[in-house]
């Protein structure tokens, strides 16, 4: 009988053996299903063609959320219109060497926004393709400011007969919230150091600040003049004509009879006046005829960088190489997904780079208007680490790098800006909200008995107790010295000259560069370039744009759920944004997301939207 036992036992062994492997085999094959239907095929490019550069939404330096709440996102039509800056300027410098592609088209109808120097980045890859003998053309139904400015350097810009161009300079407009608390009987409490510092105002004011209006109008100036300056070199104008295109637009337009694509060809701003068939037909004798739709050949840009992934994957990683890590969103404490800067997440990724043998150098790639202190000085401490390491670290600044966002860029060997990215802010608030009124009006109150004159000192449903009031503002008053006192110890000056270019004054990296709290202007290809030469590097090193990468659990989980959102996009509602709404809610939420905190919270940040 035991002999029997043992063998039934076997069998059930051997059998419980085939049904997991059966099973691992039935997970692999939906996997690899999953994969090759998400991934589809890699089109061929035509042996002539025309590229389209057609960005969607904002042009950002990271896209927002993880790759498994994007794919949910897409599937319900939820997701955010986002282009990533580096993927455009690798497809247009790819494609300047590549004998396929006989021109670019920019086709900007998609792009909603973009900070000043994502686009002098992008114009300066385009100016580089004309450089190389191909033709740029640029034609729209219509053009905003934004989208202009990359038409603008194309060799030809059309216009829709019944288009318009709209250029109305830069403006900084802010919702305030103080008249709605006092309706709510909600005592917000701000403790800050520095004159300029007006983050906050938001909530304690009702209108802007004399010392925000003053600061405003000169990065708001600075950029003006950049963009005018640009387009007027771009189109061989003078920038008085830019200027006057705007000053002068409800004059110049009633006396062309109200055609707004007639003033602007008057004006010189674009070419001429085609449809799109006209335009297609125009491309078409260069990039050549498509027999199949009527137009000219032509390469979308996401397909062709798909192909260059590919050939990505074939290429052998180099021996030593240079990390560009990005920094791009809200700094906040802890892990979080990109689009935001979480302390922990950058700093993880900061120490594989000091632990890798193979990174030379780091470039720390800045796109964010500050955060939480503390995240901020989670993340200064690697790049601290990393120079202590004998690695090379050089911070390039963005469309703006302010407050935190300075905070995490002052220790590096070399900071490089662009002549319009915003940045200094150097100054510190903390922010904490308290109901005990508004609860009152509906009969809530709060009473009870405390050991020492701090415990319940801050409750949401309590008067902030004074002893609390004075540790925040000398605390706030201390994290400002410690923010001077690190500036001043980076750059190499003393705390009273840092103090007098603080005090949350906001600057544009060229006026930065002449108070000697940014050292050269330039984009991240110059940061590159001295992270090499500080790291000590021959040509041929690699340049790897450092990103979280998926583990295989995680991609499967990816797939599916890409798979399963298309299936409930097919059955959700889309959801309609209303126009004016969002900036108030955005600060709505913020209040919130402060009293959900239930604790004073320092923060290190700009608002310069």
């Amino acid at each position: 009988m035991r002999g029997i036992g043992a063998v039934v036992r076997g069998l059930l062994h051997a059998l419980d053996g085939l049904r997991k492997t059966l099973h691992l085999l039935l997970l692999l094959l939906i996997f690899g299903t999953l994969l090759v239907a998400s991934r589809g095929s890699v089109p061929l490019i035509p042996r002539s063609a025309a590229l389209v550069l057609a960005p969607e939404g904002r042009i950002v330096e990271e896209v927002t959320g993880d790759p498994l709440q994007r794919a949910f996102e897409r599937g319900t039509g939820a997701a955010r219109d986002e282009t990533r800056l580096r993927d455009l300027i690798e497809v247009v410098d790819r494609a300047r060497d590549d004998d396929r592609i006989r021109a670019l088209v920019l086709d900007l109808d998609e792009l909603a926004g973009a900070g000043l120097p994502a686009l002098q980045d992008l114009a300066r890859s385009i100016g580089w393709f004309r450089e190389a003998g191909k033709k740029v053309y640029a034609w729209g139904e219509s053009f905003d400011q934004r989208q202009y400015y990359l038409a603008a350097h194309a060799d030809e810009v059309y216009l829709d007969p019944f288009g318009y161009l709209l250029l109305e300079g830069y403006g900084y407009y802010r919702t305030y919230l103080r008249g709605t608390l006092d309706k709510l009987d909600v005592d917000l409490h701000v403790f800050k150091v520095g004159s300029h510092k007006s983050a906050a105002d938001t909530f304690t004011r009702s209108d802007m600040s004399a010392e925000d209006r003053e600061q405003s109008a000169i990065w708001l100036g600075a950029l003006w003049d950049g963009y005018r300056n640009d387009v007027a070199s771009a189109r061989k104008l003078e920038p008085a004509l830019i200027q006057a295109y705007a000053d002068e637009a409800a004059p110049a337009i009633r006396a062309v009879g109200g055609d707004l694509a007639q003033y602007a060809l008057a004006r010189g701003l674009v070419d001429g006046l085609k449809t799109r068939e006209e335009f297609e037909q125009l491309v078409a004798t260069v990039a050549g005829q498509d027999d199949d739709t009527g137009s000219f050949k032509a390469v979308g840009w996401g397909p062709y960088l798909a192909e260059l992934r590919s050939e990505r994957l074939l290429a052998r990683r180099g021996e030593e190489g240079i990390d560009v890590i990005v920094a791009a969103g809200e700094i906040l404490d802890g892990e979080q997904p990109p689009g935001t800067v979480g302390g922990d997440t950058l700093a993880s990724l900061l120490r594989e780079a000091r632990n890798d043998e193979t990174t030379a150098a780091v470039v720390l790639r800045i796109d964010s208007p500050g955060g939480s202190m503390m995240a901020s000085e989670v993340i200064r401490r690697e790049v601290a680490a990393l120079r202590a390491a004998g690695k090379p670290v050089v911070a390039s600044m963005g469309t703006v790098a302010a407050s935190g966002g300075y905070y995490i860029a002052m220790d590096a060997d070399r900071i490089f800006a662009a002549p319009t990215t915003i940045t200094g802010s150097i100054g510190v608030f903390a922010i904490i909200a308290t109901f005990q009124r508004t609860l009152e009006k509906f009969g809530i109150t709060n009473d009870g008995f405390g050991t020492t004159e701090l415990a319940g000192a801050v409750r949401l449903d309590r008067e902030l107790a004074p002893p609390a009031r004075e540790i925040l503002q000398a605390s706030v008053e201390h994290a400002y010295r410690t923010f001077v006192d690190k500036v001043a110890q980076a750059r190499q000056r003393r705390p009273e000259e840092i103090d007098g270019i603080a005090q949350g004054r906001v600057w544009s990296g060229e006026d930065a560069r002449a108070a000697g709290i940014v050292d050269e202007l330039g984009g991240v290809d110059e940061a590159v370039a001295e992270a090499a030469r500080l790291a000590g590097l021959d040509e041929g090193y690699d340049v790897r744009w450092v990103e979280h990468h998926l583990n295989w659990q995680e991609l499967l989980a990816l797939r599916m759920q890409e798979a399963a959102a298309r299936m409930a996009g097919s059955l959700l509602p889309r959801r309609i944004a209303l126009p004016g709404l969002d900036a108030a809610l955005t600060e709505a939420r913020g209040l919130i997301a402060l009293a959900e905190q239930g604790r004073p919270v320092y923060l290190c940040g700009c608002r310069v939207e």
